[in-house]
């Protein structure tokens, strides 16, 4: 494996350089489109979006990894009671939001009625730089999170407002579990779902 597409351990230093791939990654996003409308504006929002989650809320909580030109996000089982924002985290992300944040609450609360009960792992998110996709860094990275969930034993879940990603994670095993429409002229919202597999296979 390229060393550039190598997934190591994210941590704190890297959030400048993670906080800006994600920025580009989801900036053709139909979810993050529609939380930040403007432009001009959304590649600097979204960067500060995805700095303040990943340093307020999942590098402590989560399993965040990196390549040189991409990212993800992973809350295993046992850490999603605690891989939540704190107030002040909310009070960062409703700044940014603005006049969006009530859309903001109300999309996060009708997909959280929509999450699987039974214990899992969470991809919380995944992106790489555009200027980078087809290197095998967002697949390394699927890999590398998969075989922590495989060795727990444990099924993976994630969400996607984007159906053209969609045959990326069928490659991995998942399938299409729901599909939420999320209120406010939102975009579809597609739970997808991948049972463990054993070592090897």
């Amino acid at each position: 494996m390229a060393i550039k597409s190598m997934p190591k351990p994210a941590v704190i230093e890297d959030a400048a350089q993670i906080s800006r791939s994600l920025a580009l990654a989801f900036d053709d996003d139909p979810m993050m489109r529609w939380f930040f409308p403007e432009d001009s504006s959304r590649e600097a929002t979204l960067t500060s979006y995805f700095s303040t989650i990943f340093t307020r809320q999942y590098v402590h909580n989560g399993v965040c990894e990196r390549t040189a030109d991409a990212a993800a996000f992973w809350v295993p089982a046992e850490a999603q009671a605690k891989a939540v924002p704190d107030a002040e985290t909310i009070r960062h992300l409703t700044d940014l939001l603005g006049d969006r944040a009530g859309l903001f609450k109300d999309a996060v609360e009708t997909a959280a009625k929509h999450t699987p009960q039974e214990p899992h792992w969470f991809l919380a998110l995944i992106g790489a730089d555009p200027a980078c996709q087809g290197q095998g860094q967002g697949a390394a990275l699927v890999r590398s999170g998969l075989a922590k969930a495989d060795e727990a034993g444990l099924p993976v879940y994630l969400e996607s407002s984007k159906k053209s990603n969609l045959p990326f994670y069928e490659h991995f095993g998942f399938t299409v579990r729901h599909e939420v429409q999320l209120p406010g002229g939102g975009p579809v919202l597609w739970g997808m779902w991948r049972e463990p597999r054993p070592a090897g296979a």
